[in-house]
C-alpha cells in the first residue's frame, strides 16, 4: 500500500508551480481565492492538518494552538518574519516551525534602494505632478531634493538584508554606518567601509538616512518611538522595509507634518493591511503596499523552500530552515 500523503492547508493563494507541486507531493488544500483566513478557519485549519503553511498575514497564536489536533507537528511559514506566530507555544506542544529565509534579500534590498532614491529626490511628487497635470515648466529652484553622494545611511539590523542594503547604498556613494546587536565580522565591515556604532540614539542624530531592517520582537516594538524621532536631524530620512511595528506611526505621522525630519518611505505598517490616516496624502511619504518581496523569482522561491522543509520533515529529518525560539 502506498504511505498516505501528508494533509497540508495553505492558508493563502500561493504561485502556480508551488501549488502544483504541493498537489502532486501532499494532499493539498488551497485557497482558492485568497481571501484572509478567519480565527475559525485557521482553528478549522489546525485541528484537520498534518502541515500548516501559513503566511504573515495569519494569526497563529496561543490561542489558536490550544485548539490544534495532535495531528498538526509541523508549520510551514510561508515568510521569513514568524512574528505572527507564537513559536514558543508551538514548541511547547511538539510542533515544529519553519520559515524561508534568505530568498528573499535582494528584493527587499533592491525595494529599500528604491526608496531611499526615491524619498530624498522627490519622486513621488514629482509623478504625483505628472499625473494631475499640474506640470508647467522646468524652473531652477523647483522640486528640489537632496543628493545622495557622501550621506550618511545608518543601518539598523545588520543581517542579511541590511548589509544588501549597504552594497548598495555603498554603489551610489552613501557613507554607511550600521547599530546592531553586535558588531559584523572584521572582513564583512572593511568591505562595506562601515562604521559601527553601539548606540542607536547616538547613530540616529548623526544620518542623513535611516533605514529600519531589523525583525519585530518584543525589543524592537516601536523602536523608532517618539523620543527617537526627535533625535534625527530635520533634514533626515526614514526608510522601512521590515516590520511595520518596528515604527511608532503615531509618532512618525507627527515628526513629518511637524518638519522634525524630512521624509519617509515606507514599504510595512504597524496595523496592516490598515495604514494610519495621519501618513495618507502627506507630500514627504512614499508609501507602498507591503512590495519588498513581491518578485515572481522570489515568491516561487519562498514556496520551495516550503516544499523542501516539509519533505524533510516527513522524511524525518530535522527541516533546514527550523525556528529555534530562542534566537528569536
Amino acid at each position: 500500500m502506498p504511505a498516505k500523503k501528508l494533509k497540508i492547508v495553505v492558508t493563502r493563494k500561493l504561485p502556480a508551480p508551488v501549488e502544483l507541486r504541493m498537489k502532486e507531493l501532499f494532499d493539498t488544500s488551497l485557497n482558492q481565492d485568497d481571501h484572509a483566513f478567519t480565527h475559525e478557519e485557521l482553528v478549522a485549519a489546525v485541528q484537520t492538518a498534518d502541515v500548516l503553511v501559513p503566511t504573515v498575514t495569519d494569526r497563529i497564536d496561543s490561542k489558536v494552538l490550544a485548539r490544534a489536533g495532535d495531528q498538526l507537528r509541523l508549520i510551514a511559514q510561508f515568510g521569513a518574519g514568524v512574528d505572527n506566530i507564537d513559536v514558543q507555544s508551538a514548541v511547547q506542544r511538539g510542533i515544529t516551525v519553519t520559515n524561508t529565509p534568505g530568498v528573499l534579500t535582494d528584493d527587499t534590498a533592491d525595494v529599500a534602494m528604491a526608496l531611499i532614491l526615491a524619498v530624498p529626490r522627490r519622486l513621488h511628487e514629482g509623478a504625483m505632478v505628472m499625473e494631475n497635470g499640474t506640470f508647467d515648466g522646468w524652473t531652477p529652484t523647483w522640486m528640489m531634493g537632496r543628493r545622495l553622494a557622501g550621506k550618511r545611511l545608518g543601518i539598523v539590523g545588520m543581517g542579511r538584508i541590511g548589509q544588501a542594503v549597504a552594497r548598495r547604498a555603498k554603489a551610489f556613494g552613501l557613507q554607511i554606518h550600521y547599530h546592531n546587536r553586535k558588531p559584523v565580522s572584521p572582513r564583512t565591515e572593511e568591505l562595506l567601509e562601515a562604521t559601527y556604532w553601539d548606540s542607536l540614539d547616538q547613530m540616529l542624530s548623526r544620518m542623513d538616512i535611516v533605514s529600519i531592517n531589523c525583525p519585530h520582537t518584543p525589543a524592537t516594538f516601536h523602536l523608532m518611538n517618539s523620543r527617537r524621532l526627535d533625535l534625527m536631524k530635520p533634514e533626515a530620512y526614514l526608510i522601512n522595509t521590515a516590520r511595520g511595528e518596528v515604527i511608532d506611526e503615531a509618532a512618525l505621522a507627527r515628526a513629518l507634518k511637524s518638519g522634525k525630519i524630512a521624509g519617509a518611505g515606507l514599504d510595512v505598517f504597524e496595523r496592516e493591511p490598515a495604514v494610519s490616516e495621519d501618513l495618507i496624502g502627506l507630500p514627504n511619504v512614499l508609501l507602498l503596499p507591503h512590495m519588498g518581496s513581491a518578485t515572481i523569482e522570489g515568491r516561487t522561491e519562498m514556496g520551495e523552500k516550503v516544499i523542501i522543509n516539509i519533505k524533510t520533515f516527513a522524511d524525518g529529518h530535522r527541516p533546514p530552515d527550523r525556528v529555534i525560539p530562542a534566537i528569536l
